[in-house]
């Protein structure tokens, strides 16, 4: 008995998903048709895309820095702009460095300096039980481990003063600018991954604080955070004794912020 053939409207699935308000509605469609197996899969894709879910959520990867990362559903997904954090925490790390991703998310930035510096050693942390699983989908195959804790709390404590490299994408947006956040973050990615306090800046001061004991003498921490935010934050690096630098990519509309601890 022969299959049926599994032949998607295109074009009518493009207008629906422009008509939800999705940008890249082509992409889109293509990547929905290719995730599904048949006409009935297809449709409860599209369903739940133009609910609102994450595309990403829904196909269970994103794609970052070239690299297909995998995704949890209520797990942040890895932004496009955050290249330029990896950049920039590329930039100033030496030869073989000892890397910490905290706050790692699906372990998408660990993922790609895994391969873009060979570090001696590197591992990733997060606070969100969900988010650690999701990155050792992602990282055990590279022989990457992920902890579960508070920032550095959750590190092994022979680490203390001699990382090379920490990288934070902590979370950075205003807790009264989280609620005009679009949907599909505001309601499908976990609050811990999104919420920065008063100013954004409550993590991002911890990172700061641990960094200036965590780093060894030379070390550099990198974090991504707002341009309106940068001078705030390098203020805040100052004061617990690092020297900060501020990298902005326009096309990307994205900032980091790097500070180095004194040698």
């Amino acid at each position: 008995m022969a299959s049926t053939v599994f032949t998607p409207d295109r074009p009518a699935l493009v207008r629906r998903l422009r008509a939800a308000g999705c940008v890249f509605a082509e992409d889109e469609a293509d990547l929905l048709i290719a995730a599904a197996d048949s006409a009935q899969s297809l449709t409860r894709l599209v369903d739940r895309r133009v609910a609102g879910l994450p595309l990403e959520h829904l196909l269970g990867w994103a794609e970052f820095c070239g690299r297909r990362i995998v995704v949890h559903p209520g797990v942040f997904v890895p932004r496009g702009r955050t290249a330029v954090l990896v950049d920039a925490a590329v930039a100033v790390a030496g030869a073989a460095p000892a890397v910490l991703d905290l706050c790692c998310g699906s372990g998408a930035a660990a993922v790609v300096l895994h391969e873009r510096l060979a570090p001696r050693w590197l591992a990733a942390a997060d606070i969100d039980p969900v988010a650690v699983a999701c990155a050792l989908r992602n990282l055990d195959p590279l022989g990457v481990p992920v902890y579960q804790g508070d920032l550095f709390d959750a590190v092994p404590a022979t680490w203390r003063g001699r990382l090379d490299l920490v990288v934070a994408n902590a979370p950075y947006v205003p807790t009264g600018a989280v609620a005009s956040l679009p949907a599909e973050a505001r309601l499908h990615e976990a609050p811990v991954a999104l919420d920065g306090g008063a100013d954004g800046l409550a993590v991002l001061r911890r990172v700061a604080s641990g960094a200036a004991q965590w780093l060894a003498p030379g070390g550099h921490v990198a974090v991504e955070v707002s341009a309106g935010q940068a001078a705030a934050l390098c203020a805040v690096f100052a004061a617990a004794g690092l020297h900060p630098s501020v990298v902005r990519d326009e096309e990307r509309e994205a900032t980091a912020v790097t500070a180095r601890r004194p040698g």
